[in-house]
């Protein structure tokens, strides 16, 4: 970075893992995922050179972790960027330079690949730099042509290692490019010279743009002269640490070694993750958050761990890491506390998986084969998370085998049902290149709502459809563009505004305001009346009322923010927030659900906050000033160098671009009006401020005076009077309990009295009064002590419904007398079935009228049961 600093590049940090206001992928996979807006055009770059090294995580390659030297689900990119300013004449050059008289690789070891046609890099790659013309290997689009979907693209150019024929597949073949080895791609020079249009058509861009990638954990391997990447110092530490707790060694068998390598890959996977506030689920990033982290434990499985021990593992990728990356060890608690609690949860799902494992080997082997199908091998890997390898381990044990080419199958239907499902990621949308253009050809927005609710403005474009149009009459829905608006885009977590459009004969309402692109504010609503037409001068007033309940509940945020982390530790951090008129919603980082007695400090402080009265100041200045005030940030949020930061007294500093209040005091009632979890170590509250506050409370009032009404009581009085009742309720349930206990001995002396003998078996059966199944099985349990040997059918009703219990006691059993066939052919008779163990079972029915006949039935099917003995 050093290097590129030298030619004028600005060292940038490293963006989140979580891409910032990009729905249209889940990680930052790449080092120019946190410039894609500047090279589409859709934001301008403070900086028209930079150089980064970006962590990454990418997971379409998750088989081949630790079964080939370079494959990685996380791994960091050293990557140089011109957004229009140098090009191929000296991003080659610099390449070169950086690789041979930085690195000191010899130029004799390393190779260069082109695009096909692009004799620009091909000249410029031997000419100038000098490489012979048999060292430059021109590919093919697939390999060295770089796109996604619409958007800005272009050939590539990359410079390999030759690692040696030791690496190599040893095939006549062999050279730059194939899959062995041998042949190391370290340097990928991407050049952004076209745009691609929906037709698939290409077009020279005005303004090229350089993207370079280049994977540190490779040029380490290379630079150490060690046989992977994870024989690096990058690696090898966390792997060392890993084979300590186990009391292994790493380097002497194959089954430990790849199991080692997939625990720290993953391990730093996940950690740096949850560091960047992804969190566990079962969608979504979090799901692939979940599937490392059980992947690793499963190869802990593997090789005989069954405690705890990927959080501690994570905690060695702090330490190694935690220099370059400081948020890590400032967010450590919270990350292995995560870590450790999803280890937890799924050493219960394996749990679950080994039991269906140990039904199918027993169903294996009592039907006779000595195979677990493919199919019931990858419902294993599927849904309980376990691997191939542990189900092949525990069949093999008992004798079996698995069949890898139905898994394999199985696997790859998925794979191919996921492809079909997967749509095309584009790197800007159609909406968005649109709106690109206009902004292009009518310039950019003037937001001026901080300052004022009103504003003249000229309409500058209008769009139907998402097709430009000139007017639009009474009745139409419609999006259109001033030079100058007052009302807010809905942005960091803020819901937009709504307004009116007025002028002599014209009234807009609008309902929603976004900026697809950067400073282009794009307002939709409805003609109310007029005509609404292109360049015509307008009057913009924003919704007053509206506007002002967004602003208590977006102050009141900010001033949660602060009494969470005072009430409840410096962990918490905000972790996603929907602030609306109505009420304001709150995620953050916390482990546990939290306690009324701390909720109620929460609330306190924020009120105390409130009644204070202390001004809430807004102001720009540079970032690095920013965060030496000590302003908080939402973690992993993009910034550019020029920040707005919220002041509120000495009480609370954000950065934060939304709409505020200019007083605490505005905010008027605070209150907490719910508190949940949202996933693992993640809570979210809600609560409602100023009118919608007196709207709860007015409500609650009502509730308790109705409550009060309901038990006789006065308001102040209710929670007296509710003990009161549920004291007399619990002593009635008791008195009741005895009474029903009463008549159950009443009823059972009274069967016992009309047993029947059925080929001299004592078989009683009757209609009695039990209010539902665990009552007439504790009437059987009763008479079976009664009759020591014998069969006992009864059934009870409640409305249309029966139940059912049938019981043979043991000594009965060797005569060929089954409860459960009993039960079975009885409830047939009440429309019902059921069944169960030999000496007892349940059973249902909805044809209550038919009780008596079907417990006639009962005798028969005795007497059938004893003739089948």
């Amino acid at each position: 970075m050093r290097f590129f600093e030298s030619k004028g590049h600005k060292i940038l940090p490293s963006a989140s893992l979580i891409p910032v206001n990009d729905p249209s992928i889940l990680w930052t996979a790449a080092g120019m995922v946190p410039f894609k807006p500047f090279f589409t055009g859709a934001a301008k770059p403070e900086y028209t050179r930079v150089t980064t090294c970006q962590k990454c995580i990418r997971t379409p390659d998750i088989e081949s972790v630790g079964r080939t030297a370079r494959h990685h689900t996380f791994f960091e990119m050293l990557g140089n960027f011109s957004f229009g300013d140098y090009f191929k004449e000296s991003a080659i050059p610099w390449a070169w330079e950086f690789v041979t008289g930085h690195l000191k690789l010899p130029a004799d070891k390393l190779w260069v690949t082109i695009y096909l046609d692009d004799d620009e890099a091909f000249d410029i790659w031997h000419k100038v730099v000098g490489v012979p013309a048999d060292r430059i290997v021109r590919l093919d689009k697939d390999t060295n042509f770089w796109e996604i979907g619409v958007g800005p693209c272009g050939p590539c150019s990359e410079i390999y290692v030759d690692l040696g024929p030791e690496r190599g597949c040893g095939s006549p073949g062999c050279g730059v490019g194939c899959d062995c080895d041998r042949y190391l791609e370290i340097w990928n020079l991407v050049f952004i010279q076209f745009f691609k249009d929906e037709e698939g058509n290409y077009s020279p861009l005005a303004s090229k743009g350089i993207d370079t990638g280049f994977g540190l954990e490779r040029v380490a391997s290379v630079l150490q002269g060690v046989p992977s990447n994870f024989d690096t110092d990058l690696l090898r530490e966390i792997m060392d640490f890993t084979a300590g707790l186990f009391g292994l060694k790493y380097g002497l068998e194959e089954k430990i070694d790849v199991a080692l390598k997939v625990i720290a890959d993953h391990c730093r996977a996940i950690t740096f993750a949850i560091t960047d506030g992804a969190l566990p689920s079962n969608e979504g990033r979090g799901y692939v958050i979940r599937r490392l982290l059980r992947r690793a434990v499963r190869f802990g499985r593997l090789l005989g761990i069954q405690d705890l021990f990927l959080y501690k593992v994570a905690g060695a990728v702090v330490r190694q890491m935690s220099k370059a990356y400081p948020e890590l060890a400032q967010r450590q608690d919270h990350v292995l506390r995560v870590i450790r609690t999803e280890e937890e949860r799924f050493g219960e799902t394996l749990s679950q998986g080994t039991e269906m494992l140990n039904r199918l080997m027993d169903e294996a082997k009592s039907g006779g084969s000595t195979i677990i199908s493919g199919a019931e091998a990858f419902k294993l890997y599927d849904t309980y998370g376990f691997p191939l390898e542990l189900t092949r381990e525990m069949a093999e044990e008992q004798g079996l085998s698995v069949d890898t080419g139905g898994f394999a199958g199985a696997m790859e239907n998925q794979r191919r049902r996921a492809r079909n499902a997967r749509q095309e990621t584009e790197y800007i949308s159609e909406r968005n290149t649109l709106f690109k253009e206009m902004r292009e050809e009518i310039g950019e927005s003037n937001f001026v709502g901080y300052d004022t609710l009103e504003a003249g403005a000229i309409v500058q474009g209008i769009l139907r459809g998402g097709e430009r149009i000139k007017s639009a009459a009474a009745g139409e829905e419609v999006e259109f563009i001033l030079d100058v608006t007052p009302c807010y885009a809905e942005s960091g977590g803020q819901v937009s505004d709504w307004g009116r459009v007025t002028a002599p004969d014209l009234s807009v309402e609008i309902h929603e305001v976004s900026k697809p692109v950067e400073n282009l504010f794009v307002h939709k609503g409805k003609v109310i009346s007029g005509i609404l037409k292109e360049h015509q001068q307008v009057q913009v007033q924003v919704d007053r009322s509206r506007r002002a309940a967004t602003c208590r509940n977006h102050s009141a945020t900010h001033l949660l923010h602060k009494a969470l982390k005072k009430i409840l530790g410096g962990h918490v951090n905000q972790a996603g927030s929907l602030v609306g008129p109505e009420r304001l919603r709150f995620d953050f980082t916390h482990y546990a659900a939290i306690e009324q007695p701390e909720l109620r400090k929460v609330e306190e402080l924020v009120n105390s906050a409130v009644l204070a009265g202390m001004p809430i100041d807004a102001f720009e200045t540079s970032l690095s000033e920013a965060k030496a005030l000590g302003a908080a940030a939402l973690f992993g949020e993009k910034y550019g160098e020029r920040v707005r930061v919220v002041k509120m007294g000495d009480f609370s500093l954000e950065l934060c671009g939304g709409t505020h209040l200019r007083n605490t005091a505005e905010v008027g009632l605070f209150k907490l009006v719910g508190e949940s979890s949202v996933g693992a170590g993640l809570r979210r509250v809600e609560a409602v401020t100023g009118e919608g506050a007196l709207r709860y409370v007015n409500a609650k009032e009502e509730q308790l005076a109705e409550i009060a009404r309901l038990v006789k009581s006065a308001p102040h009085e209710v929670v007296r009077r509710v003990e009161s009742l549920l004291q007399s309720n619990k002593e009635l349930e008791g008195e009741n309990e005895t009474l029903q206990a009463r008549l159950a001995r009443y009823q059972v002396q009274d069967l016992v009295d009309r047993v029947k003998l059925v080929k001299g078996i004592k078989v009683l059966t009757g209609v009695v009064a039990a209010p539902d199944m665990d009552s007439l099985r504790g009437m059987v349990d009763l008479l079976r002590d009664k009759i020591s040997s014998g069969v006992i059918v009864l059934g009870s009703a409640a409305g249309e419904k029966v139940n059912l219990v049938a019981a043979v006691t043991k000594d009965l059993l060797g005569r060929g007398l089954h409860a459960g066939k009993l039960v079975k052919e009885v409830a047939a008779l009440v429309g019902g079935s059921g069944g169960g163990r030999p000496e007892m079972a349940q059973a249902g029915g909805k044809d209550a009228a038919r009780l008596p006949e079907a417990l006639d039935q009962a005798y028969r099917a005795v007497e059938g049961q004893v003739k089948q003995d």
